[in-house]
């Protein structure tokens, strides 16, 4: 697997047809007009690809949200096969690699939509995941999710306690992941529980990535 991460702006209309065949048979449908919507509201993409092969992509930013070092990931897919596991971990750690050169010497945040409970692997070493099981978020963690559904473009749609973003149109950005081999993180079926993602439903999730692991490479590999 080889990750590379550009400007959304080199991104070519060739490669955008190529990210809408992974998921053309199937939802969350990301066709060829709403993914050249996300080439202009967002500044980066990832791709990883197994030979010449797209296994995986995700539109994403690195910005200061009210100052702090924050990595959102915008729309995201991994192909679904028996490597989607190796597909992701390749994905995030080309992600956090930028972060890591843009932000030294700091924790970052990193922001996701997830459409179910596999795409909690996302933030597999990573520290303070919210929403997450037994846990009452704080009132600071509640502005953390209203913040990113801001920036996710849709802060009204927020139910801020149980992090349930709601949207009127479909299709709608987040992380396409599911699982091949590795477990679910416990406790994550249960947030899922009442998010209806063909519906236009995300759960809007967050963890820190630590400085001193990033620059000790625990992430970038």
């Amino acid at each position: 697997m080889c990750a590379s991460t550009k400007d959304t702006t080199a991104l070519s209309d060739a490669e955008l047809v190529e990210m809408a065949d992974l998921c053309a048979d199937r939802d969350p449908k990301f066709d060829i007009g709403f993914l050249s919507k996300q080439r202009e509201e967002w500044v980066l993409v990832t791709t990883v690809r197994e030979g010449t092969k797209l296994r995986g992509y995700s539109f994403c930013t690195l910005e200061r949200i009210g100052g702090t070092p924050s990595l959102l990931l915008g729309v995201g897919l991994v192909d679904r096969n028996a490597k989607s596991d190796q597909s992701l971990k390749c994905l995030l750690a080309d992600q956090f690699r930028r972060a890591l050169l843009a932000f030294p010497d700091e924790d970052v945040l990193l922001g996701v939509r997830l459409l179910t409970a596999d795409g909690y692997r996302a933030f597999g070493g990573l520290h303070d995941v919210v929403p997450r099981s037994d846990h009452r978020p704080s009132g600071e963690e509640r502005a953390w999710a209203r913040r990113l559904a801001k920036r996710f473009g849709n802060e009204k749609g927020l139910d801020d306690r149980s992090f349930v973003l709601s949207y009127d149109a479909n299709p709608v950005g987040g992380l396409d992941y599911v699982v091949s081999k590795a477990a679910i993180p416990e406790g994550a079926d249960e947030l899922f529980r009442t998010v209806k993602a063909n519906r236009g439903q995300r759960l809007v999730a967050f963890g820190w990535a630590m400085a001193e692991e990033l620059a000790k490479g625990k992430l970038t590999k």
